[in-house]
C-alpha cells in the first residue's frame, strides 16, 4: 500500500464492549467526517476484503464501519463459511441487534441520521432487512449477490444490485423475485447483472471467482449510487 494512499484514511478496529462501541472494523477520511455507511460482511466473516473495501470508502469520503457479526472468527473455506452459518442460524435476532447497534455508532460518530448500508452475500439479507426495519435510517442500500427479504412495504431507501451472470447460491429467479418485490413497493432500484461472472466476483481473496473488470465496474456504480443518495439534500 502506497503511503499516498495510507494517508487517504485512518482505519481503526474497535472491540472494547466497556466503550459501548460495537466489536467491528471502521475506517475515515483523513478530515474524520463524511457520510456513513454500515458495511456487512459475507459468510467468511470480517476478513480482509471486507476490511480492504471499507478503507477504499473511507479514500472516497464516506465513513465506513463493518460490525464484526462472527466475533473475530474467520473462514477460508466453504466449509467453514458453510459451519460459521450454521452456528449462526439461531442466532438472527442477536445479529439483528448488533447490525442495529453498530447503525446508531455509526450515525453518532458522523452526525448524520442518515446512512447507507452494504451488504455482500450473507450479509445482504441483513443489508435488506434493515432497509426496511429502518426506514428513518437507511437512505441507500447496496447488495452484491445476494437477496431473501421478502418486505419492503416499510422501506424509504433506495437500491443498487450487483448480482452474477452464473451463481449456483442466487439463482435468477430470486434476482427477479427481488426485482419484483422492490418495484411493487414502489423503492427506486436498479439491478446489474455481469456476465461471465459466479458467486463472489468482486472479493480478491476468492481467486477462482474474482473478476477484476467487473469488480471496478460496480464499485465505481457503488461509489456513484452512494454520493447520489447520501449527499442529496
Amino acid at each position: 500500500m502506497s503511503f499516498a494512499f495510507a494517508a487517504a484514511f485512518i482505519a481503526l478496529t474497535i472491540a472494547n464492549p466497556a466503550t459501548e462501541k460495537p466489536s467491528g472494523y471502521l475506517a475515515e477520511p483523513k478530515s474524520g467526517h463524511g457520510h456513513g455507511v454500515l458495511v456487512l460482511h459475507p459468510w467468511w466473516g470480517l476478513n480482509g476484503d471486507v476490511k480492504a473495501f471499507c478503507r477504499r470508502l473511507a479514500a472516497t469520503g464516506f465513513v465506513a464501519f463493518a460490525p464484526d457479526l462472527f466475533h473475530g472468527k474467520i473462514a477460508k473455506t466453504r466449509e467453514e463459511a458453510k459451519a460459521l452459518v450454521q452456528a449462526h442460524e439461531s442466532k438472527a435476532a442477536e445479529l439483528k441487534a448488533q447490525i442495529g447497534e453498530a447503525a446508531k455508532y455509526l450515525a453518532n460518530r458522523t452526525g448524520h441520521e442518515q446512512i447507507g448500508v452494504v451488504g455482500f452475500s450473507f450479509g445482504s439479507y441483513y443489508a435488506l432487512w434493515f432497509s426496511n426495519a429502518e426506514p428513518e435510517r437507511v437512505k441507500a442500500t447496496v447488495v452484491y449477490y445476494g437477496t431473501g427479504q421478502e418486505d419492503f412495504t416499510k422501506s424509504k431507501a433506495s437500491y443498487l444490485g450487483h448480482f452474477a451472470e452464473k451463481d449456483e447460491f442466487e439463482p435468477k429467479a430470486g434476482v427477479d423475485a427481488l426485482s419484483k418485490l422492490l418495484k411493487d413497493a414502489g423503492r427506486p432500484a436498479t439491478i446489474y447483472t455481469y456476465p461471465g461472472t459466479g458467486h463472489w466476483f468482486v472479493e480478491p481473496s476468492v481467486k477462482q471467482a474474482y473478476n477484476k473488470a467487473a469488480a471496478e465496474l460496480a464499485w465505481k456504480r457503488t461509489v456513484r449510487f452512494l454520493r447520489t443518495n447520501l449527499d442529496a439534500k
